[in-house]
């Protein structure tokens, strides 16, 4: 597109401080005090593209719009139509429930200009962020020269740790004969598969059973049968599905007979450590050779934020550091570099609003919060377990309950699920096991309550 040469602007007038910079700073710093500070924030839900099309139009243009009509598309039109994921009601996947002082914190990270990836260039942010993952190797019986990164999410932390897996086992052993592999549950995160695609790399899944615990001896057959190819086995710390944590004892048990590296998914349950009600289920997880756990799920920080930590970081900086001439003096420093340790170079501070809210609540408060989850989730179990006409598919280990309403067919709890969101009463979406259809609470928010549960429970009756 050329120019129109009869136009002249500013070319800094969107970065100067100027009487419409400053009405549009407050503009958007007035919505974000009246969204944070909310106490009847609506659930919201969906709309078609067509419908958002006649609501906001075209909202892109050479000239712009100006702040104060593109701040009432979104508030007005855009906001309604995404789900509320931090609602008390929103029961599906696995919330998010961020703190006030994470979600505010979250604003203060995107205005002070913080780059996360060096420590020549952001050392407060990584010292700060180093003290979380300090913390919670520490809660997780790491050593305490344990150490990591913040990452996007699971996904990306799944990966970046395989990748550091498979890189120490090259190194100790050489390539194998054939593909390397990756041993795991047949019912571990979706991620894994996904980074073994991204990688090249085997999968090799193994029966948890009717339990749907992953345990040593299950494992060992696939360990003796592909031996020197499997480069790491992956234990689950609470699945996304029904929150079952594998028995990680007797697999990192293995460890004595066999060479492999023990990666423990804790994106969701993990966190459940912090309480004394759940932490005994976790036993083993000291002798993992990296682990993770999300933020942004049970320890109540926005999006996105996955902890990635390392028994060895070494092992993680060797297989992730970036080389090129630009980037000599920073690979050159013996300083943290958080870009050093997954597979990703430009990278905000995203563990700063968890750091803020740990830090201002302590951690005492965040383990009041993990056991009260746990306690509501065994309390609605118990209601549905004694209801006639429902079944608890599996006692909760965790905080996601799994229940059938007997009878009900799978297009049964579709009309049901959408029924709720447009009623705006609950977000609750069927699932399945086995081939059978089912619902599930995902239960991580403190301000969700009994009564909510038992509400939504009762729109199945009839």
């Amino acid at each position: 597109m050329t120019t129109d040469p009869a136009r002249t602007t500013d070319p800094a007038r969107m970065h100067s401080v100027t009487d419409d910079t400053t009405e549009l700073v407050d503009l958007v710093l007035d919505y974000s005090r009246r969204r944070i500070l909310a106490t009847d924030t609506p659930l919201d839900k969906p709309l078609p593209e067509s419908e958002l099309r006649r609501l906001a139009g075209r909202t892109v243009s050479e000239t712009g719009m100006g702040a104060e009509r593109a701040l009432a598309v979104f508030e007005h039109v855009l906001a309604p139509a995404c789900i509320t994921t931090d609602h008390p009601r929103y029961l599906s996947f696995i919330p998010t429930a961020p703190t006030k002082a994470a979600t505010a914190f979250d604003l203060v990270v995107s205005a002070s200009a913080v780059y996360g990836g060096s420590w020549l260039e952001g050392s407060g942010a990584v010292y700060a962020e180093n003290q979380v993952l300090a913390w919670l190797a520490a809660e997780f019986g790491l050593p305490a020269t344990a150490g990591g990164v913040f990452v996007q999410g699971g996904t990306l932390g799944n990966l970046s740790a395989l990748v550091a897996a498979r890189d120490h086992a090259r190194s100790e052993r050489g390539n194998p004969a054939g593909s390397w592999i990756i041993v795991c549950s047949a019912e571990a995160h979706s991620s894994v598969a996904s980074a073994a695609r991204v990688m090249d790399v085997e999968v090799v899944t193994v029966s948890p059973g009717e339990s749907g615990v992953l345990t040593g001896d299950a494992v060992r057959p696939a360990l003796a049968e592909h031996g020197g190819a499997v480069f790491a086995v992956v234990a689950t710390a609470g699945s996304t599905n029904f929150g079952i944590v594998d028995d990680i004892a007797s697999i990192a048990a293995l460890k004595d007979e066999f060479d492999f590296w023990l990666h423990v998914d804790g994106a969701y349950g993990l966190a459940g450590m912090l309480s004394p009600l759940a932490r005994p289920r976790f036993a083993g997880v000291e002798r993992a050779d990296s682990l993770i756990v999300d933020p942004h799920k049970w320890l109540f920080a926005p999006f996105d934020a996955c902890a990635l930590l390392y028994r060895d970081p070494e092992q993680g900086r060797r297989a992730h550091t970036q080389h090129a001439e630009y980037l000599d003096t920073l690979t050159e420093a013996t300083e943290w570099s958080p870009s050093d340790y997954a597979a990703h170079l430009t990278r905000r501070a995203r563990g700063l609003p968890f750091w803020f809210s740990l830090a201002s609540h302590g951690a005492a408060a965040y383990r009041d919060a993990v056991t009260a989850s746990l306690q509501l989730a065994r309390r609605i179990a118990d209601e549905i377990d004694r209801r006639e006409g429902f079944h608890l598919v599996r006692k909760p280990q965790l905080s996601v309950v799994v229940f059938e309403r007997e009878g009900w067919s799978k297009e049964d709890y579709a009309l049901w699920s959408a029924r709720l969101l447009d009623e705006q009463r609950a977000f609750v979406t069927p699932s399945s096991h086995a081939g059978r259809t089912n619902t599930r609470f995902a239960i991580l928010n403190p301000l969700t309550t009994f009564e909510d549960l038992v509400e939504i429970l009762d729109s199945m009756e009839g």
